[in-house]
């Protein structure tokens, strides 16, 4: 069970910072004036920008009512419980101590992640997405206080310098005031394929920020000297460089994914890198201490799709909330193919709203490209994963190419937690696999097939992974079941 202390804190730093009514937009700007005078683009009137909370909303009684009260929350959801209800905005700002004139002292920084683009009858369209922030001054000694929060059975004290640092560098990231209405200036320039800006750039301006500091919009760019291939005569992936200007922090890339082609969308927790959520004490470890680590040869499996598959669009979806998402990129960038970026924005902050927001993100990406396959990699730990995943055969068909599903349960020890492959019921066994080891995706033709014959699926269609045995599992009635599920809960909370 987390600590009390997590508990008290998160309660008294919880709460969401209020819209300021009527206030006008503060704009982001550059301290030093750029070398070269790019165009500058407003934001197309007519591409409204999305409410998610309005789109989602309705989605969440019925994803909860399907998975069933008697499956932890961050089973559920794919996300570690130690991942929800971070402070934000003025609660960060109250609880640390900090006055008005100490923030507007503080710099103002930009995660600006990197996103994909479509194209459309009126060029290639960019969705801009990240967050406006400042990042507060905290001792290392309130930093260790905070940090010793996230941690069961040890304190920062106890480890090793590199994953204390670790510990207090993530703790820093969570603790942080979002920006609310604010504008923020992105500019823009192609990037050749050695990386190396070319071409003219471009500016745009984003905005307002939400009251959490969030910022996504769509925008159509602008090519009046065809620097860009359409995205109907290409089957290329053609890259720009995103800079917020103001500010060191807030680079990234923008990729321009062809009308057609393949698209992996992959999760990242328990399926490229090791985390372990179903075991609070490791995950928290392991998400706010050790180094990153790599799911045995996963990279491997997918360094040989990137190159046997040079269009091949790589999509990173993570329900993990925006403050920790550098540290997903950083690992991301230097372990796998780059890619395109989807995460949860602050505003999401329970785990109804985290069910919401993986399934609103998927949907947006099959209905971008509704010409492109998409190949879905996740693992069985995520239960809204598996009822999503085989739900979007159904309502996008012929766009899934293949689900492709760790096994946790089969091969963790740790993972007591059950799951649910009736929504595989119906679907064709060629569209998709449940896998144990990375080697069992080894030789996959992506293109052609998505099911290694050689591997056991013993897909019952039916809650599955229960801690006693399948033939023992039939005599027991679902009331029964369900009893089962919170007495494995309330085991391994204490």
């Amino acid at each position: 069970m987390l600590p009390l202390c997590l508990f008290a804190l998160l309660s008294y730093v919880g709460a969401s910072p209020a819209p300021i009514p009527g206030a006008t937009p503060t704009s982001l700007t550059a301290p030093h004036a750029r070398p070269a005078q790019p165009t500058i683009f407003s934001s197309n009137p007519h591409l409204a920008r999305r409410n998610i909370l309005t789109d989602v909303d309705k989605d969440v009684g019925s994803i909860l009512d399907g998975l069933g009260s008697a499956i932890p929350s961050y089973v559920a959801s794919g996300v570690p419980n130690f991942f929800q209800d971070f402070p934000t905005g003025t609660a960060v700002q109250s609880s640390l101590g900090l006055s008005d004139g100490d923030m507007a002292a503080l710099p103002t920084q930009v995660l600006n992640l990197p996103s994909y683009a479509n194209w459309t009858t009126q060029g290639w369209s960019l969705i801009v997405h990240g967050n406006v922030f400042k990042q507060p001054n905290i001792s290392q000694s309130k930093l260790d206080d905070l940090a010793n929060a996230f941690l069961i059975d040890t304190s920062v004290s106890q480890l090793p310098a590199d994953q204390a640092a670790q510990a207090r560098n993530l703790t820093a990231e969570i603790y942080v005031v979002q920006q609310p209405n604010m504008n923020v200036t992105i500019n823009i320039q192609p990037l050749a394929s050695s990386g190396k800006e070319n071409g003219t750039s471009q500016t745009f301006i984003i905005g307002p920020t939400s009251p959490e500091g969030d910022f996504d919009s769509p925008m159509i760019i602008p090519d009046p000297q065809n620097q860009l291939q359409s995205g109907n005569e290409t089957k290329g992936i053609q890259r720009m460089s995103m800079h917020a200007t103001g500010t060191d922090t807030g680079n990234a890339t923008a990729y321009l994914v062809p009308t057609d082609g393949l698209t992996i969308i992959s999760d990242i927790d328990d399926i490229l890198r090791v985390t372990k959520i179903y075991e609070p004490k490791e995950g928290l470890l392991n998400s706010f201490a050790r180094p990153f680590t790599p799911w045995m040869n996963m990279p491997e499996i997918y360094a040989k799709w990137s190159k046997a598959l040079p269009d091949l669009h790589f999509h990173y979806l993570t329900t993990t909330p925006e403050q920790v998402t550098r540290n997903y990129m950083q690992f991301i960038y230097a372990t796998y193919p780059l890619g395109s970026f989807d995460t949860r924005p602050l505003n999401f902050s329970d785990v109804s709203a985290t069910l919401s927001i993986r399934k609103f993100l998927l949907e947006r990406i099959f209905q971008t490209y509704p010409q492109r396959k998409f190949v879905l990699v996740a693992d069985t730990s995520n239960s809204d994963v598996m009822t999503d995943y085989p739900a979007l055969a159904t309502e996008f068909p012929g766009q899934v190419q293949c689900i492709l599903l760790r096994n946790t349960s089969a091969t963790d020890s740790g993972d007591k937690f059950p799951y649910d492959t009736s929504g595989f019921k119906g679907l064709n066994q060629s569209m998709y696999m449940f896998f144990t080891v990375p080697d069992d995706l080894k030789n996959l033709d992506l293109t052609k097939d998505c099911y290694n014959s050689a591997v056991k699926q013993n897909v019952t269609f039916d809650h599955q992974g229960l801690p006693f045995s399948n033939d023992a599992s039939l005599l027991v009635s679902r009331t029964f079941t369900s009893l089962i599920f919170v007495i494995i809960a309330v085991a391994l909370s204490v």
